[in-house]
């Protein structure tokens, strides 16, 4: 119906493995984060949250600078991973996803954290009153409390990453099947003057995101995340 070229699949089927991957290792990675910012009291709590925070006011064109500096050949990191003979990240599937999950990491911190913090202390003391350990009581009480804000933190972890641009742009530029994910095509499309293609795969995001939030919203309506989460779903 759309009339899709076998490049516009391939940009759909790359967009959605790096919003799979990314979402995935943002629930691993932030859930230690948010965790702690939620029970420390350490005078660099502040200091981790604005680090944190900082993609949301940062210029997407400038942390994908600051990345491409540091993930290329003559940067620290791809100057090391050179000297090890491996491939620096720079203009690489591994190096977007990287971008991706910096830049989307307080869209999954700040839901689990605000979680974390409306669960409070007393059902783990009385989890603990009765035997439980720490594993018992991460799977019998933090993750049944605290689900809305795991569904919170994943669905805006993947929603971002969907629509993501500069850093992607910066750090991956347009390589097929490789770093072009659907919001570089559709630049690209326009670019060329292409403007039904790019009008087709604009919908398709369009569509697509908007699905996302419906069923977001419809799930928080039927069932209410609880009052730590509200405000992000």
């Amino acid at each position: 119906m759309l009339n899709l070229s076998p490049q516009d699949w391939q940009g759909i089927w790359l967009t959605l493995k790096l919003c799979c991957y990314t979402t995935l290792i943002l629930l691993v990675v932030a859930t230690p984060i948010a965790w702690w910012l939620a029970r420390g009291h350490s005078l660099i709590k502040t200091l981790v949250q604005a680090i944190v925070a900082l993609p949301l006011v940062l210029p997407p064109t400038v942390l994908g600078f600051y990345l491409l500096t540091a993930l290329g050949p003559k940067g620290p990191v791809g100057g090391a991973l050179v000297a090890m003979g491996l491939q620096p990240l720079a203009f690489t599937f591994n190096g977007i996803l990287l971008g991706s999950v910096i830049y989307s990491l307080p869209f999954a911190v700040q839901p689990l954290q605000q979680a974390f913090t409306a669960m409070g202390q007393r059902p783990l003391e009385v989890a603990a009153s009765l035997g439980a350990g720490p594993i018992a009581r991460l799977y019998s009480v933090v993750l049944p409390l605290c689900k809305g804000g795991f569904v919170v933190a994943a669905t805006l972890a993947f929603a971002h990453t969907l629509g993501e641009f500069g850093v992607v742009l910066m750090l991956g530029g347009s390589i097929p099947g490789e770093t072009r994910v659907l919001s570089i095509l559709i630049y690209d499309h326009a670019e060329s003057l292409d403007f039904a293609a790019a009008q087709r795969l604009a919908l398709l995001l369009l569509a697509f995101s908007f699905a996302v939030l419906f069923v977001v919203y419809g799930l928080n309506r039927r069932r209410p995340f609880g009052p730590g989460v509200k405000n992000h779903a």
